[in-house]
C-alpha cells in the first residue's frame, strides 16, 4: 500500500513538473514574439520619421526670400519669363502675383542699369564691347557667369523653300556676296537679310559667334529692326516676307513670340530643337548670364541669389521654364 502510494506522489510530481516546463516555454516565447513586435514598430516609427525628414530637407519649394529681401533683378527681354519663374520659386508665390518690372527695350540698357547702380544683379545677353566700356567709363567691373545655353536661330518665312542654310552661307548672305534665294537652293528672288541695331544682345551674338571678323553689309533703315518682335513680324507679315531671313533666340521665337508664318531653319544641316541645343549638335548657341558688379559682398542676398539659381533648385528651374541649364 505504502509502495503504491509513492509511486503515486512521484507520477504527480514528475507530470507537474512536466507541466511546469511546457507553461515557461511557452510564456518565454510569447513574450520574445512580443518584444521583437515592439522592436520592429518601434523601428519603424523611426525610419518614418527619417523619411519624412530627408523629406523636408530636400524640399525645392520652401520661400528663399521675402519680397523686401529680394534682391532688385532686372533681364533682357528674351529672359523675362525666366526671370519671373525664378521670383515665383524663390518668394513662394504665384506668378501672377508678381509685380515686377524689367527692361524691355535693348540688352545695353539692362546693362546701364546694373552699372548705373538701379538695380542688383541682371541675367541677360553677353556683354557688347560697348557694355564693357560703359562700366570702365562709370569706374567698375563687370562679374559675369554664364547660366543657360540658348540656340541663336535663323528665320524664314514657312513660304521660302530652303530649309537649311551653311554657316558660310550665312554670312555671305549677311556680307552682302550671297544676295538671290536660287543661290542657295531657293526661288529667283532677291533676299532681304534683316538686322538688329547695335547694343541689342542678338547683334552682340551675331557679330561674335557668326560674322566675328567678316563685316556686315550696309543694311537700309527699314531692314534694321530696333525691337525683336519687329524683326519677327517683318519676316512673318512684311509684302515681301517670302525672301526675308533675320536671326533671334530659341527660346524668343519657339516660345514668346512664336508665329504660324515663320520657321527656324538648319544650320550645317541641323535643326534647332531642346535636343540639339542639349547635345551639343546645333552649330550656333550662345549664353545666358548673370551679370553683378565686381566686390559685393559675399553675404548679400544678391550672392544668395546667384547661389540659388546655381543650385539644382535653379537648374530645375530653368528646365521647367523651357531653357536649358549649363550647370
Amino acid at each position: 500500500m505504502k509502495k503504491g502510494l509513492m509511486i503515486l506522489v512521484t507520477i504527480i510530481i514528475i507530470c507537474a513538473i512536466i507541466l511546469g516546463c511546457v507553461f515557461w516555454y511557452k510564456s518565454a516565447t510569447m513574450n520574445n514574439a512580443y518584444y521583437e513586435h515592439s522592436n520592429n514598430e518601434t523601428s519603424n516609427v523611426e525610419n518614418s520619421g527619417n523619411v519624412e525628414s530627408n523629406s523636408i530637407e530636400e524640399s525645392t519649394d520652401t520661400p528663399l526670400f521675402t519680397k523686401d529681401n529680394y534682391p532688385r533683378v532686372d533681364a533682357s527681354l528674351a529672359i523675362h519669363p525666366l526671370v519671373d519663374s525664378i521670383a515665383a520659386n524663390f518668394l513662394g508665390v504665384q506668378e501672377d502675383e508678381l509685380d515686377y518690372e524689367y527692361t524691355k527695350t535693348r540688352t545695353s540698357d539692362v546693362y546701364k542699369n546694373l552699372v548705373d547702380g538701379k538695380v542688383d544683379v541682371i541675367f541677360v545677353a553677353e556683354p557688347s564691347e560697348a557694355d564693357y566700356e560703359y562700366a570702365k567709363s562709370k569706374g567698375v567691373e563687370l562679374e559675369v557667369t554664364p547660366v543657360t545655353s540658348s540656340a541663336f536661330v535663323f528665320i524664314v518665312n514657312v513660304n521660302n523653300k530652303v530649309d537649311t542654310l551653311t554657316l558660310d552661307e550665312i554670312v555671305k548672305i549677311y556680307k552682302g556676296e550671297i544676295t538671290n534665294w536660287k543661290e542657295v537652293g531657293g526661288d529667283d528672288e532677291e533676299i532681304i537679310p534683316y538686322q538688329r541695331p547695335n547694343g541689342s544682345g542678338s547683334q552682340t551674338a551675331m557679330i561674335s559667334l557668326v560674322m566675328k571678323d567678316a563685316s556686315f553689309m550696309t543694311a537700309p533703315k527699314m531692314q534694321i529692326q530696333g525691337e525683336m518682335g519687329g524683326l519677327i513680324d517683318a519676316i512673318a507679315e512684311y509684302d515681301n516676307s517670302k525672301a526675308a531671313i533675320g536671326y533671334s533666340y530659341f527660346y524668343y521665337v519657339n516660345t514668346m513670340y512664336k508665329r504660324d508664318t515663320i520657321k527656324m531653319i538648319g544650320v550645317n544641316g541641323v535643326k534647332p530643337t531642346l535636343e540639339t541645343i542639349k547635345d551639343g549638335t546645333y552649330p550656333i548657341y550662345t549664353n545666358g548670364y548673370i551679370v553683378t558688379l565686381k566686390g559685393i559682398s559675399e553675404d548679400s542676398n544678391t550672392k544668395k541669389w546667384i547661389s540659388n539659381v546655381l543650385s539644382s533648385r535653379g537648374s530645375k528651374i530653368i528646365e521647367d521654364a523651357g531653357y536649358v541649364p549649363i550647370h
